[in-house]
Formats: C-alpha cells, sequence, structure tokens
C-alpha cells in the first residue's frame, strides 16, 4: 500500500515525502458550471502539484465526466496502441482498463510509447469500491531522482525499447489499431516508427524505441515517461511468465521492454524503477462522485487491488508531441526484426 496523506503542516516544514493529491471541494449546486468558473484555478492546481481531486461535483454517469472534461477544456484523443481492453462511452469516455481487481496495476504513464500522448488524464469516480481500489500517483521528477545514476545515464543515452506480440494473449492487433485492414496498420507503423513483422496465423510483431526522459512541454523539467517496468517480462507473476515462455517462447510474449540497444533489463534493473515508484506514491481513497485531474507528464499512476465492485472511468485530451521523443529502432527497416520466434503451438 502507498501512503495516503499527509498534513499540510508537514508539507510546509519541507518534509521530503510525496503528498497526495489536493482536494478542491466543490460547491455541488454549481457543478460543471462551478468548475468552468474555476477553471483557471483547477489548471494552477495542477500546474502546482501535478494532480489535484475535485469533491463535491457527485458525478454519477459517463455523461457527467464528459461534462466536466468539456468544462475544463480538456480536448479528446484516441487511445492507439492501447495494452489492455476497455468499454468505450460516448463524447471521449473509457472505462478503466480491464484488469484483474486483485492484481495490482503498475505505475505508468497512459502512451507513453505513442507518437502522441494525453497531455491530461482526468478520471471520474462513479463508484468506489468496498476496499482498495486506489489510483496512486508518483511525481516522475521524484522517480528520475531516486534512480541510480547508471540507469538514469544508459535510458538517457538509449532510450527504451517496447516489443509486442499481437496473438492469443492480450488484446488483438485488430482492436488496439481499430481495423481488420494490414494496410492501415503498416501506414500507421511508419508514420510512428514502429517496425512490424507479419507472422504466420496472422499474429503482428512490433518493435518501437522512445525516449525514457523527456522534457515536460510547459515547464521544461525533466521527467522519467515511460513504462519500462511495467511492461517489462520480470513484473509478470513469475508463474505466469514462465508458462508464457514455455508456451509461445520469450519473444513470443505479449509485451517486453529493453535498453534503446535491446540489451535486457536485469531484475535489479526493475527492482530498482518500481522501488523509486513505490517510494514516491501517494494516494487518496476514492469516493464516489470523485474527480482526479492528472498531468499525464509529470504523474505516472497505478491501481491498488480491490474487493467490492469499481467504477472508474476515464477521458483522455489535450494531445501533445515531444520533440525526440520517437526514435529509431536500433536495427535497420527491411531486415526483420531479428529475433528468433517460435510457430504457435511450437
Amino acid at each position: 500500500m502507498v501512503p495516503k496523506s499527509k498534513d499540510d503542516a508537514s508539507a510546509a516544514a519541507g518534509d521530503a515525502l510525496p503528498v497526495a493529491p489536493r482536494v478542491i471541494a466543490v460547491q455541488s449546486e454549481g457543478g460543471t458550471a462551478w468548475v468552468a468558473a474555476h477553471r483557471d484555478m483547477v489548471e494552477a492546481a495542477v500546474h502546482k502539484d501535478g494532480a489535484v481531486v475535485l469533491r463535491g461535483l457527485g458525478v454519477a454517469s459517463t455523461a457527467d465526466v464528459a461534462k466536466v472534461a468539456d468544462a475544463l477544456g480538456i480536448g479528446r484523443m484516441a487511445e492507439p496502441e492501447r495494452f489492455a481492453s476497455r468499454t468505450y462511452h460516448p463524447d471521449g469516455v473509457r472505462s478503466s482498463s480491464q484488469w484483474p481487481a486483485d492484481e495490482p496495476m503498475c505505475m505508468h504513464h497512459e502512451l507513453s510509447y505513442a507518437d502522441e500522448i494525453p497531455g491530461r488524464t482526468l478520471f471520474g469516480c462513479l463508484t468506489a469500491p468496498a476496499e482498495g481500489g486506489d489510483t496512486a500517483v508518483a511525481d516522475s521528477r521524484t522517480v528520475l531522482a531516486s534512480l541510480p545514476a547508471r540507469l538514469v545515464g544508459r535510458f538517457e543515452r538509449e532510450g527504451w525499447l517496447l516489443t509486442r506480440m499481437y496473438d492469443e494473449v492480450g488484446v488483438s492487433w485488430t482492436e488496439v489499431f481499430g481495423t481488420k485492414d494490414r494496410a492501415v496498420v503498416e501506414a500507421y507503423c511508419a508514420a510512428a516508427l514502429i517496425e512490424h513483422e507479419w507472422l504466420p496465423g496472422s499474429r503482428l510483431l512490433t518493435r518501437q524505441r522512445r525516449a525514457a526522459i523527456v522534457r515536460h512541454p510547459r515547464t521544461g523539467d525533466r521527467v522519467w515517461f515511460n513504462q519500462v517496468a511495467f511492461l517489462n517480462e520480470r513484473t509478470l507473476d513469475p508463474i505466469i511468465r514462465h508458462r508464457l515462455i514455455e508456451i509461445y517462447g520469450s519473444s513470443g510474449l505479449p509485451f517486453n521492454t529493453a535498453f534503446g540497444d535491446g540489451g535486457a533489463l536485469s531484475d535489479d534493473d526493475v527492482e530498482a524503477i518500481n522501488l523509486a515508484y513505490r517510494e514516491a506514491s501517494v494516494a487518496r481513497p476514492w469516493q464516489d462522485g470523485d474527480v482526479l485531474l492528472v498531468d499525464n507528464l509529470r504523474m505516472a499512476h497505478a491501481r491498488d487491488p480491490y474487493d467490492g465492485y469499481r467504477e472508474v472511468v476515464v477521458v483522455l485530451g489535450d494531445p501533445v508531441r515531444l520533440p525526440e521523443h520517437v526514435l529509431p529502432c536500433p536495427s535497420p527497416r527491411g531486415e526483420g526484426l531479428g529475433l528468433a520466434v517460435p510457430a504457435r503451438g511450437a
């Protein structure tokens, strides 16, 4: 579990512990009109703290959440290359990623591997679970400062590499790219500098390289912005990982990450990253009707395991493209991806 809060006095005293997102009490009778009237104040809070909770709006439907996003002026964006299934609702609202309730969802930034990324992520809690299920956040500046210099230096030089296998496990390439037309997928991959290879059985193997440390477009701060640990095979449950490798081979995992030159991360590397996230993680327990607004570049987020029914919906918006974020893969195009991929069932 992560720290839930820290009082204002200790924060003012300069305590180095991370602070849970500020709660702004909203006049419920004002509703979204209050949000629109106080938009600059809310944005200033996000700029200062990275995330803020709006409490008192009482959002109870996806339409309510869409209205809050509109009042905040959040422009919607699509979600290419998602790694988990969602349910999609009108006005750019979607469910949380479908993930087992008894398993944590590790720290990550939305679409950190895409060429266009959300600047803002808005979460609306329609139903809080009976226990757990917090959406924790971690300041990526703090995470970066906590990482071993050897890791920071290598990732800054090389970036990180994401390999995905679209097969029987995980989301299909037709769901991820929203089409059954291979030509559309190929055009998307070419535009986003994603190497791709079609394999027997309608499987698709992709590889893309991205910067692991970027400059925040508004503040200029260096931030640790990637999903190196979350999407690495060593974050999987060891039993599940072993079974997947036994069936599909190490190159047939649904996703995996590496250093930008293709070098494998060690257990110690992944643990160092996850430890930095844990030490920077804070959360406030959800209450029905809460809205959490997050600066997606500055703050990573995670989800605790939970009991009971939980419904938290999401809006991704304010898309940005970052200079030098999208990098060419280390091997030339046209020579295959250089991976020994077993035939299905081999």
